[in-house]
């Protein structure tokens, strides 16, 4: 039985500061690309690859790492993520070759990342909620990521221009190192162990090849790098963009805080329509509308105040996809491995991430424009578009008799 300090709400809350903390950290890279390439002599593909290995990292370890949460305890693989996380971003500090940059910002954050981020914190809060309230309860945790972006960027940003990037790095690292207390928040053995609702008679590998039979999963994976390769690359390489367009850097920071205040509010409206409308529907029309978000804004002069309304228009759809995506895999397959499943599903993300990060370097380096890769990632999205309106939703039986 959990203890009793260990209420959902306090999960929740525990849940949701770790993914404050996690996502935000993660997202002062934008602001460090400019400054630590120049003092460093990396280069912006050095850089860009790096980000886009973590990416890769991230996405191929978590339903490895979701897999041991469902079998050691959710605590124990949140806390070793954190430490790695941590020692990542203050070895990052250090950095002077590309080869030390893959090895920390690369390697370490990712493994870092893959025990803090969505699918194992999201699947941990999802088990606490009836099925009326889950696509909600998701929209508030994955609010929590943008709001950690929303105030840890400017914060970043504050600390860059008064002490640099190296500095602010440790400084970062520190507030990472937070999510090992937290985690022991998140401890609930019994209930990883075995879902009460889950059909006991299904084993992890059953439910893994069931889904990648499902040809809904696979749409839904499919999709989901478009959204890694759009997030990924405009979190990487927006404050760049800008700065070639003649913007100041507090432009670039101030747009990605931006994008993580008005994503607060996309994920809890986007969300909380999961849960009464179909959300295959709903992660269609959000394709949709970030592609005609991004054709815009490519399209129009690049002004502070352009650019703060793409940053508003675009939060409201940064991560809306989150709740929906893995509300859907409760749906359509239950709760008992939803962690892993969904980190099935976050891989192809993070494959997308890897492609928005590192080519949206590439061309840049090559071309001195980030045009090409920009209109890639408007076409991406139509096709996104177009996957997720045929994703067969209806619960499969096994996911039926588990309780959805």
């Amino acid at each position: 039985m959990q203890s009793s300090w260990r209420s959902p709400m306090v999960v929740l809350t525990c849940g949701t500061i770790i993914l404050f903390i996690s996502f935000g950290a993660r997202n002062i890279f934008g602001i460090i690309l400019d400054p630590m390439t120049e003092s460093t002599g990396l280069s912006v593909s050095d850089f860009s690859f790096a980000i886009g290995l973590q990416a890769v990292i991230w996405g191929l370890t978590t339903p490895i790492t979701a897999s041991l949460a469902e079998r050691y305890g959710t605590a124990r693989m949140i806390a070793l993520g954190g430490v790695l996380y941590a020692t990542g971003l203050i070895l990052m500090s250090l950095v002077q070759t590309p080869i030390q940059m893959n090895l920390t910002a690369g390697l370490m954050l990712g493994l870092g990342l893959s025990a803090t981020g969505f699918p194992i914190i999201l699947a941990a809060i999802t088990k606490r909620v009836d099925a009326k309230r889950r696509s909600l309860f998701l929209g508030i945790g994955s609010a929590a990521g943008s709001s950690g972006q929303l105030a840890l960027v400017p914060i970043g940003q504050f600390f860059i221009s008064g002490y640099g990037w190296a500095v602010t790095a440790i400084i970062f690292g520190c507030l990472v190192a937070l999510i090992v207390p937290l985690a022991s928040a998140m401890k609930d053995p019994k209930r990883e162990a075995a879902d009460p609702n889950a059909a006991p008679e299904q084993k992890l590998t059953e439910a893994v090849s069931e889904a990648m039979s499902h040809r809904g999963f696979l749409l839904l994976a499919a999709g989901y790098f478009v959204c890694g390769y759009q997030v990924m690359f405009l979190g990487t390489h927006l404050p760049n963009f800008l700065t070639e367009a003649g913007q100041d850097p507090w432009v670039g920071a101030t747009a990605l805080s931006l994008i993580g205040l008005f994503n607060i509010f996309g994920t809890l409206i986007w969300g909380a329509m999961g849960g009464k409308w179909r959300m295959k529907y709903l992660l269609t029309s959000i394709y949709l509308l970030r592609s005609l978000v991004l054709a815009v804004f490519i399209l129009l002069p690049v002004t502070p105040s352009s650019t703060y309304i793409f940053a508003s228009a675009i939060g409201l759809l940064w991560l809306a996809t989150v709740p929906l995506t893995s509300g859907l895999v409760a749906r359509i397959f239950g709760l008992r491995y939803m962690a892993t499943l969904t980190g099935i599903v976050f891989f192809s993300h993070q494959l997308g991430s890897f492609a928005g990060a590192w080519l949206g370097g590439l061309f840049f380096d090559q071309t001195g424009s980030y045009g090409t890769i920009w209109w890639i990632g408007v076409l991406l999205g139509v096709i996104a578009a177009a996957l997720h309106f045929p994703i067969d939703d209806k619960p499969v039986e096994k996911a039926q008799t588990a309780g959805t």
